[in-house]
């Protein structure tokens, strides 16, 4: 296996320290628009197996010619979603499996975008499935933490534990914080401003998919680990978009601990206009509003050593327990900043998004993960992605998951 990660921001500068602890892949090329940036990641890894690359991950083209420049089997994109396309095009052009964190973007419908879905996420990727299938090539999308390793416990709940799932309900939340900043986001902005500010897509059986207003139906949920409770709103993501595809759940959702103070961040953002990506001129230069926002916070992969605390992905499964019985379970993953700080240098979120890709890269290595089309997670066999993402190093990757019972109703 040879892999090309584009982008060598905080979510791909993980997964290359943690993809070089394992045995895989034959070469790794990290490429970033800025060239400095791998160059500095090879330095810092020292590995012979790693090299640096410059890539326009807006240009299909410059994609397709570096993939044909090394070799690269797979590629994974580890840049933000405007990207997804032209990154997504050029892997089909040139041949290589795809995998990406997140799906191509939404678009909220003209009229009802609060009632009714416009383009949603992964539309334009899902619309050249067949394209895919036909040339007997992979793309396997959304396989961050989140969309990713939710869906992965979306399918191992409908194996294993249930019959029958009234809903797959994903839960997201922390108590990290970061000292000396009044706000400072854990995760790219450009991409949160996207999927917090959009309308949320809800899915019900009968119903199909549907939206309501952003922050839509709070509530409180009790996180593991000493996390608590956080209160979580509907986001748009692409779990919702991904589960009813390769499961029968009935109902599926997203909700994300926010909280109140950046929500109110976010809505002032939208309010003076500062959400939009469309240029507008200042002082003669173009700038779009947006990329203003993200430049001015501070860059999420250089905030580890100011954070601390916990992140929680999961999915909070209600239905029919193998059983008989109603059950209502959530499976969960935990990421400790000072864990992931110590051990790889990277921040809890971006650490804890980019193992998951690693994961996939091996199983597809070993053959144990395979398939031709776009596919999401919950496309795969659950069990082998979980043993060997809980399994002690070397053998797996030393990160255990857990599954907690939560009160039925």
């Amino acid at each position: 296996m040879r892999i090309l990660i584009i982008g060598a921001g905080g979510v791909g500068s993980a997964a290359a320290r943690i993809a070089v602890r394992r045995e895989f892949f034959e070469t790794l090329v990290i490429a970033d628009y800025d060239p400095a940036r791998p160059s500095a990641l090879v330095d810092e890894l020292g590995d012979g197996r790693l090299s640096a690359a410059q890539v326009d991950a807006s240009s299909a083209d410059s994609v397709a010619a570096l993939v044909r420049e090394h070799g690269s089997t797979h590629v994974l994109n580890a840049v933000d979603p405007r990207f997804v396309m032209p990154i997504f095009t050029g892997c089909f052009d040139a041949g290589a499996v795809y995998l990406d964190m997140a799906m191509s973007l939404s678009t909220p419908h003209p009229d009802h975008p609060h009632e009714q879905t416009g383009v949603k996420l992964g539309d334009e990727q899902f619309a050249r499935a067949e394209d895919w299938a036909a040339a007997g090539r992979l793309a396997l999308v959304g396989i961050g933490v989140e969309p990713g390793l939710s869906d992965v416990f979306a399918r191992y709940a409908e194996d294993e534990l249930f019959d029958e799932i009234d809903e797959l309900g994903v839960r997201d939340g922390a108590n990290l914080v970061v000292a000396g900043y009044d706000f400072a986001p854990s995760f790219s902005i450009w991409t949160t401003i996207e999927e917090c500010l959009n309308p949320p897509v809800v899915y019900e059986e009968g119903r199909g998919w549907y939206t309501t207003p952003p922050f839509s139906e709070p509530e409180v949920f009790d996180f593991p680990d000493g996390i608590g409770p956080v209160e979580c709103v509907n986001v748009e993501h692409e779990e919702v978009l991904l589960m009813p595809r390769w499961t029968k759940a009935k109902r599926v959702t997203f909700k994300y601990g926010l909280g109140d103070e950046f929500i109110d961040v976010l809505k002032v953002l939208h309010k003076l206009g500062l959400d939009k990506t469309s240029p507008v001129r200042v002082k003669g230069v173009e700038v779009s509003p947006r990329d203003v926002v993200a430049a001015v916070l501070p860059d999420p992969a250089t905030l580890g050593d100011r954070m601390t605390g916990k992140t929680c992905a999961g999915v909070w499964v209600r239905g029919t327990g193998k059983d008989g019985a109603p059950r209502s379970t959530y499976l969960y993953h935990v990421a400790d900043n000072e864990q992931t700080m110590s051990e790889y240098g990277s921040q809890a979120v971006v650490w804890q998004t980019a193992i998951n890709p690693v994961i996939a890269l091996e199983l597809l290595s070993r053959g144990e993960w395979g398939g031709t089309g776009v596919l999401g997670p919950e496309a795969f066999d659950a069990r082998p992605f979980l043993d060997l993402l809980a399994a002690p190093a070397p053998a797996g990757y030393g990160s255990p998951w857990g599954i907690e019972e939560k009160p039925i109703g």
